[in-house]
């Protein structure tokens, strides 16, 4: 099978590599189909590969008393198991795929932190992206902390518009409450204000974005600082103009 090849990856941050940091990686990826709820890291475990998602999206979660909530998210602009770039080989932290039916490029976590040792270079731009995940993560805990649930709502499903092709996600009322950490029948409310907006289309298992700006307004500051450092770091990221 002939390896992955750099110009037809749509891992935002394997394609943004220098060509000579790419084929440090490229004898070692691999490229393989995940569904929805596949894990990517088990909280605790030894990481065996690290994944560059080409679609759909992945979560982060922390657990307390057998109830999930999320810390943070990412696509086809990142990476699992960000924080293994600090040397660390397992983490506290849970990853799975929330909307699955994609792609990704894996890679083994050995390959990849002595590729790390091998380029300076390699491990800047992978450190660029770490940083944009953890100003997300920190703009995460600001949001639930002082954000409405129409904000965080709303900032939630502008950061999933990012990752997803088209303008449908593809999510339940049970698994946005769950994300959030709110009762289900308060996201059921929001969704049917949003909609009232005229900002999105809500239906069975799914949402559809019908107008951007509407919800970037509702989501106001939670949204887009993170964004705009993952644009000024690594390159071109979501849909926001």
């Amino acid at each position: 099978m002939p390896f992955p090849s750099q110009s037809f990856t749509r891992n935002r941050l394997l394609s943004s590599l220098s060509p000579e940091d790419f084929l440090l990686l490229q004898p070692q990826l691999e490229r393989v189909q995940l569904q929805l709820r596949d894990p990517l890291v088990t909280a605790g475990q030894a990481i065996k590969h690290i994944h560059f998602l080409e679609g759909g999206i992945g979560s982060v979660v922390t657990e307390r008393d057998g109830n999930e909530v999320e810390t943070g998210l990412f696509g086809r602009e990142g990476m699992s198991g960000a924080t293994t770039l600090l040397g660390s080989d397992t983490t506290p932290l849970r990853s799975y795929m929330q909307i699955g039916g994609a792609t990704s490029l894996r890679i083994p976590h050995a390959s990849l932190q002595t590729a790390l040792g091998q380029s300076e270079t390699l491990h800047v731009h992978m450190l660029r992206y770490l940083q944009t995940f953890a100003l997300q993560v920190a703009r995460t805990a600001m949001s639930n902390a002082l954000g409405t649930l129409p904000e965080r709502l709303a900032r939630w499903l502008l950061m999933c518009h990012d990752r997803v092709d088209g303008d449908e996600i593809a999510l339940t009322h049970e698994f946005m409450a769950m994300m959030l950490a709110v009762r289900r029948a308060g996201v059921t409310v929001t969704l049917h204000a949003l909609e009232s907006s005229g900002a999105i289309r809500a239906r069975r298992n799914l949402v559809i974005i019908r107008d951007r700006t509407q919800l970037e307004d509702i989501a106001g500051e939670s949204y887009g600082m993170a964004e705009a450092e993952y644009r000024h770091l690594i390159g071109p990221f979501g849909k926001s103009q």
